[in-house]
């Protein structure tokens, strides 16, 4: 599992992890272990490979919100 991040436009900021499932992984099971991170962690899917050996690499991305200092007024 690999995670970066990288800034597309100003503002925006996106974090993005790779993830390689094995071979022998069916593929309803890897979607539901794609799901489950998606609605646990705000992923959602980038890209996804069949490498030749039949395991499966996955990039995921979700954007990095920050707040914004507010300014108070004592």
């Amino acid at each position: 599992m690999v995670q970066a991040r990288t800034r597309l436009s100003p503002g925006v900021e996106w974090e993005v992890e790779t993830v390689v499932y094995p071979g022998d992984f069916s593929r309803s099971a890897v979607r539901r272990l794609l799901v489950e991170r998606a609605e646990t962690g705000g992923w959602e899917l980038s890209r996804l490979r069949i490498r030749p050996d039949g395991s499966r690499a996955v990039v995921l991305k979700r954007k990095v919100i920050r707040q914004r200092r507010s300014f108070s007024f004592v």
